[in-house]
């Protein structure tokens, strides 16, 4: 059932603020889990699942991730690609799959997959969603009060935070152009390039997935200005690597508890796979797999080093670009309509001609570029995270929830429970999705995400009164 009527029934509610991937997996798997609850979702957006990354049209934008490891339940791997191949899946453009068998499908596609498999608990209303905002929520006793954009308020016994990603902040150099149009700051917002000329010349900061997915999106659509791509340190997000065996390197035993020792530790191991023929990809992935006791073991100073000193770094091996992206991108910078700059943007000004841009280049010295366009692709800004979500800063004003020290999100237990601002994790509140990375250290990928989604599901379903056996059998019904 799709709708804004806040109804309040006799089974326990769980509310779920937040309908992109997140919010939608805690719904799927709780659904499936346990018949007790009431699943309110709370999303905007006509359909669930899709979010920031995989609600865009674009056909340009692709997953970054071949399909055999994107799924919505960790104990089957393949669950998306035979989605793909049923009946149900839909037709996948030209050029989704590598010459090694590999697809890579249009970000949407997966969107369409997760609501796919949200339809049939929305049918049978075992999972409701409510087209609207939550504008504020307080605790009141054992339950929250949740208000709505439409005025009505739901009430709920538990409550699951899968809060949207802020837009990218925009940077101090730039902060002149802030209520400019030629400045872009939501590059997936819809129809966001289309006022792009194709004649115009355009600067794109951020040399990662996102400015990667801009790039593809104007040379799809036949741009022949100049792109110049900006970033501090020039860095591209790197390909995916051959088929190979797993490195020996275990950082969880005797792990680093610095930052330094942690580099350290990476770059030996790096030497030592090399001298076996291995690739960087195996160390990256084990470092993935293992980023929880890494995480843990660095106390808060070393994590804010690593965080300001080798996250551009981590970003760049760890989230990978599509084949078909990637070579895109290199044909237009061998081509020369792409302009990588290393370096950064320290004043801006509207002129005549378009936008003066200074830059301080990062070898030195400083360049004047002028640019029809600004294109923010910087990622998101979850450090101010409860300054444009309403809901984050009534709860905080509460003293319900508590920012993460790092700015990574919500101060969360490694579980995900809300921790308040006396200190005292929540049972009844718990974060989903990036937002609560800070505990974890990775918490932004979808196995990372399905793999939380479950874990909180469990946990609703463990502490509702009435609990049942699933009423759905796992992936029986809806696989």
């Amino acid at each position: 059932m799709t709708g804004t009527k806040a109804q309040i029934g006799d089974r326990p509610t769980v509310a779920i603020i937040g309908g992109g991937l997140s919010g939608a997996a805690v719904a799927w798997h709780l659904a499936r889990l346990t018949p007790a609850p009431r699943i309110v979702v709370i999303e905007p957006r006509a359909e669930l699942g899709q979010g920031l990354a995989y609600g865009t049209p674009d056909p340009a934008h692709k997953l970054n991730v071949p399909a055999q490891r994107m799924t919505l339940d960790t104990s089957d791997p393949l669950h998306f690609q035979r989605w793909l191949s049923s009946s149900e899946g839909p037709f996948l453009p030209a050029g989704s799959a590598t010459l090694a068998g590999d697809i890579f499908a249009p970000r949407q596609v997966f969107g369409r997959y997760v609501a796919h498999h949200l339809r049939p608990f929305l049918d049978a209303g075992r999972i409701e969603h409510l087209r609207t905002h939550a504008r504020a929520a307080r605790r009141e006793g054992e339950q929250y009060r949740i208000t709505l954009a439409t005025g009505e308020d739901l009430r709920a016994d538990r409550l699951v935070l899968a809060v949207s990603h802020p837009e990218p902040s925009v940077p101090r150099g730039l902060r002149a152009l802030t209520a400019e149009t030629g400045l872009i700051r939501d590059p997936y917002a819809p129809d966001a390039l289309a006022g792009i000329a194709p004649d115009e010349n355009v600067l794109i900061v951020g040399t990662g997935l996102t400015g990667a997915d801009i790039v593809a999106s104007l040379q799809e659509r036949g741009h022949r200005g100049k792109i110049h791509l900006l970033s501090r340190h020039g860095r591209f997000s790197q390909p995916h690597g051959p088929a190979q065996d797993e490195t020996g390197a275990d950082f969880t035993v005797a792990p680093e508890r610095t930052a330094l020792g942690l580099l350290r530790r990476v770059r030996r191991a790096l030497a030592t796979d090399a001298e076996g023929g291995l690739t960087w990809h195996a160390v990256f992935d084990r470092l993935r797999t293992q980023a929880p006791a890494i995480w843990a073991a660095l106390p808060q100073g070393e994590r804010r080093r690593l965080l300001r000193h080798l996250r551009g770094l981590w970003d760049i091996h760890r989230f990978r670009i599509a084949p078909q992206t990637h070579d895109t991108l290199l044909r237009a910078i061998a081509a020369r309509r792409v302009e990588p700059i290393a370096g950064v943007v320290t004043d801006a000004t509207v002129a005549p001609e378009g936008i003066a841009l200074d830059l301080h280049l990062r070898g030195g010295g400083e360049r004047r570029l002028t640019v029809d366009r600004v294109v923010l692709a910087t990622g998101p800004a979850h450090a101010a995270a409860f300054e444009v979500t309403p809901v984050l800063a009534s709860l905080e004003a509460g003293g319900t929830i508590r920012r993460d020290p790092l700015g990574l999100g919500i101060l969360t237990t490694t579980e995900g429970n809300a921790i308040d601002a006396a200190g005292a994790a929540q049972a009844t509140l718990l974060i989903a999705g990036p937002l609560a990375r800070g505990a974890v250290g990775e918490l932004m990928g979808v196995p990372e995400i399905t793999a939380r989604a479950e874990g909180i599901a469990r946990k609703l379903a463990q502490s509702l009164p009435d609990a049942e056996a699933p009423l759905v059998a796992p992936d029986r019904a809806t696989a």
